[in-house]
């Protein structure tokens, strides 16, 4: 699996989180919450969808699958100017990822990102840094067609 590496712009996203742990996963319940309102959001700046995870500083460093985060589904937006009810603001700030494009299903995702964090970074030179990791599903985006989802890791020297 090859990595492209981008400086990120910074990204404004209006959406909707929960906090949940890797044992305790509750993607589901988010995105079914998330998808009936997305149209609300009415300064969207494309169809993209953003899973995003926003751990704690040093998350990785001792890694306990029972520890929570946040994990948001938003849509990136020009501006806060309208904010749907029952959502909420977060912003991605500029900094350096791996993007690595998920091939396979849905389900598998757990490979790709065993991959990613037990052999990519090790070999990569680089660290995981603290800013927001995320996943962008595109338009075409289809829960089990290879290669429809973008995975972006926060990394640093």
């Amino acid at each position: 699996m090859e990595a492209r590496i981008e400086i990120l712009t910074e990204k404004k996203l209006i959406g909707k989180h929960i906090t949940m742990s890797f044992v305790e996963n509750k993607t589901f319940q988010l995105w079914s919450s998330f998808m009936p309102d997305r149209k609300e959001i009415k300064t969207s700046i494309d169809s993209n969808l953003y899973s995003i995870e926003v751990f704690s500083a040093g998350y990785f460093n001792n890694f306990d699958a029972k520890r929570t985060f946040k994990k948001w589904a938003a849509m990136e937006v020009l501006d806060f100017n309208e904010i749907p009810s029952g959502m909420e603001t977060l912003i991605i700030p500029d900094g350096l990822y791996a993007v690595f494009v998920h091939e396979g299903p849905a389900i598998e995702g757990d490979k790709t990102y065993r991959f990613i964090f037990t052999e990519w970074i090790p070999a990569s030179g680089f660290k995981v840094d603290d800013r927001p990791h995320f996943a962008v599903m595109s338009e075409n985006y289809q829960r089990d067609n290879p290669n429809s989802e973008e995975i972006w890791i926060p990394i640093k020297k």
